[in-house]
């Protein structure tokens, strides 16, 4: 009976397979994902040969070749790379070769996103073999879960205040989160706490948007601007410090209307951010809230180039939130 249903697994739970289809935008979790199979490919059988191929220079007929029964009939693992750039030749010859796997090969696909090669990836998805999702991990309360992973994984725990201390850090780009748990996990014994984070970390976290939100949130002015022009100074751009001053807020909104009405209208957050708004929330009124919200709006389009000093711009949303929160 004829296959028909995707299988969508996580790069950490894919198993080799005849073909494999690695989609996603997430580099990191892509390379994991190729690296386990071929892994496992070697694993099966140690003389397994590997062929690597860039799918943007692929010639028709390439993987009929490869895959065709060799003179001593060792196991394949043929990798074809940067399917989003692929030929017309590829789509062709991987439709085809859905209909007529060759055995002791494995077809592992790669591609990062995109609607490139669309009708081949349907194909695969729908002979059943297994696509491993990529996606980027762009919510705190995901990358939370990843570091928590991390550390699991190396038989290790961490506590909130310290995964959330790493998210602030280094959460702008996942490979470099994953660094930071390696050195971490390599340099440190025992369960991670936030002090260890600080001292390995501190001075990233120093003065970056989260600090300068954090200051600004508490309505401490001063602590903010300085935080803030330091952060300027060594070439951090507005834009993603406005980014950071709106998802505190709306994080603040969202803990602040969810009050009373179960935990389920904190949906997408993670448990150590409703605690931390909910501290937040204190000397915050409905109405300061939504002037904040307002002015962090306003900011949000003058550093996107409606005003000519973007510096300016955030540093007066900065004093502009401060003000809104209500004094003790």
């Amino acid at each position: 009976m004829a296959r028909s249903k995707q299988r969508t697994v996580s790069w950490d739970a894919v198993r080799l397979a005849p073909v494999v289809l690695v989609r996603g935008a997430e580099g990191l979790l892509a390379d994991r994902a190729v690296a386990s199979l071929v892994a496992q490919a070697r694993e099966r059988e140690e003389g397994t040969e590997i062929t690597r191929l860039d799918a943007a220079g692929y010639d028709s007929g390439q993987l009929e070749i490869l895959a065709s029964p060799s003179l001593f009939a060792e196991p394949r693992c043929i990798v074809i790379t940067g399917v989003e750039a692929c030929t017309d030749a590829l789509i062709d010859d991987v439709i085809a070769y859905l209909g007529n796997t060759a055995e002791d090969v494995s077809l592992i696909l790669q591609h990062g996103g995109g609607q490139r090669g669309k009708k081949m990836l349907d194909a695969v998805g729908a002979a059943g073999h297994p696509v491993v999702a990529c996606d980027p991990i762009k919510r705190d309360a995901d990358k939370a879960a990843f570091v928590r992973e991390e550390f699991g994984r190396a038989g290790r725990r961490a506590d909130g205040r310290a995964i959330q201390a790493l998210v602030q850090a280094a959460g702008s780009d996942l490979r470099e989160l994953a660094a930071a748990c390696a050195q971490l996990i390599a340099d440190t014994t025992g369960t991670v706490t936030s002090e260890l984070v600080d001292r390995y970390h501190g001075g990233r976290v120093e003065a970056t948007g989260f600090k300068v939100a954090d200051a600004t949130i508490a309505g401490d002015v001063s602590t903010a601007l300085g935080l803030l022009r330091h952060a300027l100074a060594t070439g951090m751009s507005p834009v993603p410090i406005v980014a950071v001053l709106a998802m505190k807020l709306r994080t603040l909104a969202k803990v602040a209307a969810a009050q009373g009405r179960g935990s389920g209208a904190t949906a997408g957050l993670a448990p150590w951010q409703v605690d931390q708004a909910r501290r937040e929330l204190a000397g915050w009124t409905p109405e300061g809230l939504a002037a904040a919200i307002i002015a962090t709006a306003a900011a949000d389009a003058e550093v996107k180039g409606l005003s000519r000093d973007p510096e300016f711009a955030v540093e007066r949303a900065v004093r502009r939130i401060a003000a809104a929160r209500r004094k003790p």
